[in-house]
């Protein structure tokens, strides 16, 4: 059994090693009950503020470049293998959400599900508490947009059709199992993604399609396959981001497991991320996340656009005019 890393977490002062081998990674569960806020105010530099829910903390999709991972070092826990194998459940969310919307409606225009983790993990097959809260919106009229990798959605599909314009996209930035398994070690299959994305379309919903992260030199060439069988799936909205790492963590982790799972293609991922930052695996700044600096990026924005446009996918307002304008779709709002 070969070691796998879990990043110490930044925020402690003392960390402990195993001599020898580590134990065999278990799933825990705990559960958070709490009389905090469940509506978070989120802000991003591809989105702009946004108001979610998360029911959930931790992700058992276990993605390797998941910037979710750096909250999970707020509880105390590592944004490596604690981040998939912890996994924090809310139980009163629904109850939470409920109770705030009484007060607050009328400042809320949209709610997105979710921000830190997927909102429909394997434990909301049992907990149902990302159901709930839908019920709840549906409820009080609240427009909700959703982001998943999970055909569980579709369980919800009675739920779905009672909400007021909802809008669900699909994180598929990998066109085949081969390619997505890399970096999404537990999430389902692309075409199981792209079939559930079919079922709520055709029921009406309108969805449409994560193409995210683009990692250069491996999945920016798939991007007009997976737009054209986004399309052939109903899906009418796409867009793209750069991958990013937030914290050294996340970098590190993601590293790591990059060469273990494809190691004669690692260096040449991490030299070209390198050339779009500068030297650095990080961006500088919260402003260039999503932006690259070289002919590539250019081009791989080129082609998005070029198919985007050709697809006939539909353009949707931004919530912040950016500096400069351009056609590229790729900052622009998601819902």
């Amino acid at each position: 059994m070969r070691y796998i890393e879990n990043p110490p977490n930044p925020y402690l002062k003392y960390s402990a090693e195993y001599l020898g081998e580590p134990p065999a990674a278990k799933l825990e569960i705990y559960e958070e009950f709490t009389t905090k806020k469940i509506i978070t105010k989120a802000f991003s530099s591809d989105f702009g503020h946004r108001y979610t829910v998360n029911c959930y903390r931790g992700c058992i999709h276990a993605c390797t470049y998941c910037f979710a991972r750096q909250y999970h070092e707020y509880l105390g826990y590592s944004a490596g293998t604690d981040f998939e194998t912890k996994i924090v459940v809310k139980p009163n969310a629904p109850f939470l959400l409920r109770e705030e919307l009484k007060k607050t409606r009328e400042n809320i225009r949209h709610l997105d599900f979710s921000f830190a983790t997927d909102p429909y993990l394997p434990l909301e097959a049992n907990y149902e508490l990302t159901r709930k809260c839908l019920e709840v919106c549906a409820e009080f009229r609240v427009p909700v947009g959703i982001i998943t990798k999970s055909p569980l959605i579709t369980r919800d599909l009675d739920v779905l059709t009672k909400l007021e314009n909802p809008t669900v996209f699909f994180s598929i930035p990998f066109p085949t199992t081969e390619k997505s398994k890399p970096f999404e070690l537990y999430t389902p299959i692309p075409e199981v993604r792209f079939r559930a994305m079919k079922t709520l379309s055709d029921a009406g919903i309108k969805c449409g399609i994560g193409i995210a992260p683009i990692i250069l030199g491996y999945n920016d060439s798939d991007i007009p396959s997976l737009l054209e069988k986004a399309r052939e799936s109903g899906a009418t909205k796409a867009f793209i981001n750069l991958i990013h790492f937030d914290t050294d963590s996340i970098e590190q982790y993601f590293v790591q497991r990059l060469h273990e799972k494809i190691p004669t293609k690692a260096e040449k991922i991490l030299n070209q991320l390198k050339r779009e930052r500068g030297g650095n695996l990080r961006h500088r700044s919260f402003q260039e996340r999503n932006q690259g600096k070289t002919e590539k990026w250019e081009i791989t924005l080129k082609l998005f656009d070029l198919h985007f446009r050709r697809l006939g996918f539909e353009r949707f307002e931004r919530t912040e005019k950016p500096k400069e304008e351009t056609s590229f779709p790729v900052q622009q709002k998601l819902f």
